[in-house]
């Protein structure tokens, strides 16, 4: 190789080394400039979960008991008042027992004496409240029995329906009657109960307590809704109170998104406002919503606290997103929320 044609290599060598550095700031200022253009349609961005409309409701024990049978499975579509766990009643049924006998021998002293003047109406009055409330409870109990049928698939779901109208037509009967009984007790001209009619409403009270402590053996739906988790096992403790919860459930006709927003961004949201909602778990997939509340009162977050907090925790406003179409979503979700920026507003 010629001599003069050595430095003409060595230069034509240096020119990629030379070029690289002064191209990678320029590359990088334009995907810096790509971010901050992409950043101009959002008014705010904020981390969210997703969750039924009814949000998650965790149901407990009203009072410690064994767990006699589990009548729920996961994804189970419950209606409202739907025995879904039961505990442990003997003690609460023998209760009912002997408030039933005790309110009958009443029952018996009080009709053995003729009623006091002016008092018929009165007396008629109570006694249609007192066989509201037992076919009341017959009712549900017959709901109860059609539940457990279908559950353990011995019938079919046609046995739920009418089960289910008695038991509101009992419901609707029971409070007209206590209607009608209160509407007379107020009239000034109405005589006050004599002492054997006070001693059956005494007796009328202690049934009706005993069979809300009955009541509070059973674990029932709340709502319409879809059950989404079940702790329950048969033969365990259940303690009292929802938590940790032995049913969780949810209304899954509509999904929402629940943000948490920083609190620096409060003024850049509002109610109607749209939002672009995305999931780790479904890349390069938007899914529209609308803001439907923001929460009036700020604290700390939740969803992505990890371990204690601390002073420079950004304390949040929670806000409610609609989803117009939850698609593939799932309760329980994280997800983001972009906030879009209408038009008219400057970028912060």
């Amino acid at each position: 190789m010629r001599r003069d044609l050595i430095p003409l290599a060595l230069a034509a060598s240096l020119v990629p080394a030379l070029v690289l550095p002064l191209a990678a700031p320029a590359a990088a200022q334009r995907a810096e400039e790509g971010d901050r253009d992409a950043r101009k349609q959002w008014a705010a961005v904020a981390l969210g979960r997703v969750e039924p409309r009814s949000r998650e409701i965790r149901l407990g024990a009203a009072a410690p008991g064994r767990i006699v049978e589990v009548l729920a499975k996961p994804n189970d579509t419950v209606f409202a008042g739907e025995l879904l766990v039961r505990l442990d009643d003997a003690e609460a049924r023998a209760r009912v027992v002997a408030a039933e006998a005790q309110a009958g021998a009443r029952e018996r002293a009080r009709d053995d004496q003729s009623a006091p003047r002016g008092s018929g109406d009165r007396r008629r009055a109570e006694d249609a409240v007192a066989d509201a409330e037992r076919a009341l409870i017959a009712a549900r109990d017959a709901l109860d029995g059609a539940v457990l049928v279908r559950r353990r698939g011995d019938g079919a779901e046609s046995m739920i329906a009418p089960a289910r109208e008695r038991f509101a037509t009992a419901q609707d009967r029971l409070v007209k009657a206590q209607a009608d009984l209160a509407r007379l007790r107020a009239d000034e001209d109405t005589p006050l109960p004599n002492r054997t009619e006070a001693e059956w409403l005494a007796g009328r009270a202690e049934l009706v307590i005993a069979d809300a402590a009955l009541e509070k053996t059973r674990i029932r739906a709340p709502i319409d809704g879809t059950v989404l988790q079940v702790a329950a096992r048969p033969g365990e403790l259940a303690p009292p109170g929802g938590e940790p919860p032995l049913i969780v459930l949810g209304d899954l006709s509509a999904l929402r998104v629940r943000a948490e927003l920083d609190e620096r961004d409060i003024g850049q949201v509002k109610v109607g406002q749209a939002v672009t909602v995305r999931a780790a778990a479904f890349q390069g997939r938007d899914f529209a919503g609308t803001v439907a509340s923001i929460a009036q009162t700020v604290g700390p977050g939740g969803m992505a606290a990890r371990g204690p907090r601390r002073q420079s925790d950004i304390d949040v406003l929670e806000v409610t997103i609609d989803l117009a179409d939850p698609g593939p979503l799932k309760p329980g979700m994280q997800v983001d929320a972009y906030f879009r920026r209408e038009a008219g507003t400057a970028a912060r």
